[in-house]
């Protein structure tokens, strides 16, 4: 019975991973495929004529020319690229200096938990109820069409506070209160326990920040007219016969990046996702 029961998480499992992986493997196989061979199998599809849909995920042809040609023939992909890696950079780098005090503050001063119960409401309403708030106010300030305009309201964002707050509150009284005997002083207890004891929380929701900021869509295309301020997210040329292994290229070269971050901080993430689920 226990047999049939592993057997069955296993192909349980395995069904989960193929419905993830099936779109990747779909646009990593077509951005290896020449122009050719995607007008015969996505001809159809995408011209909106007669025909059937047919694909293979063995390229006849294997080619690298969609990539060369954004890579090397595309000067606007690295222009995003780095607007990409500003506004994540400078994000992360807010979240620092705002989130891991704020979330401290909230964890070891308990007068600080009905101000932290409203703060966590803000993390329930999504963008679109916050959209016409925020655009206004970043209008009166000046900040509308700008860089600055995505990343201070995602320094203040409260999901990586919360995640934090998990990390912090875990930290025994005790501890603490003999640093405070030894005469440490609240900032040297701060930043000599609570932020080495919290590096796994640290690292957790920046990962997790970044996997979300570098992918933003919604805040871009809101607040920002300028095409040349856009992110890498946003980057997507229209998707045209001719055009479409260059599309698909586009959307593995922008997933390489999270990719990688992800392995690097696999554990980190967990702990981070495990924090999120946790009970106060």
């Amino acid at each position: 019975m226990k047999k049939m029961q592993k057997a069955g998480k296993f192909i349980f499992g395995c069904m989960v991973i193929v419905v993830f992986c099936l779109p990747v493997v779909f646009l990593f196989t077509g951005s290896l495929k020449g122009t050719e061979e995607l007008r015969e199998s996505l001809g159809a599809v995408i011209s909106g004529g007669e025909g059937s849909f047919q694909w293979s995920f063995f390229p006849a042809y294997p080619t690298l020319r969609h990539y060369v040609e954004v890579v090397f023939d595309s000067p606007e992909f690295w222009t995003l690229f780095w607007n990409s890696v500003r506004m994540t950079g400078l994000i992360l780098l807010g979240q620092i200096i705002v989130g891991i005090p704020a979330a401290w503050g909230f964890a070891r001063y308990r007068f600080t938990r009905p101000v932290f119960r409203i703060y966590m409401i803000l993390m329930m309403i999504p963008f679109q109820v916050r959209m016409v708030s925020e655009y206004l106010l970043l209008r009166r300030l000046e900040l509308l069409d700008s860089l600055w305009g995505i990343v201070l309201p995602a320094v203040f964002s409260t999901y990586p506070v919360f995640i934090l707050f998990q990390f912090f509150v875990s930290i025994p009284e005790e501890v603490l209160d003999a640093a405070r005997i030894d005469g440490a002083s609240e900032t040297k207890i701060f930043l000599k326990i609570g932020v080495p004891i919290g590096k796994a929380g640290i690292c957790s929701s920046l990962m997790l920040s970044f996997v979300e900021y570098w992918n933003l869509i919604e805040q871009p295309m809101t607040f920002l007219d300028t095409k040349s301020l856009w992110p890498l997210s946003l980057y997507m040329p229209q998707i045209t016969e001719a055009r479409t292994g260059v599309s698909f290229a586009i959307s593995i070269l922008v997933m390489i990046l999270p990719f990688f971050v992800f392995l690097a901080g696999q554990e980190y993430m967990q702990k981070g996702i495990a924090a999120f689920m946790k009970d106060e």
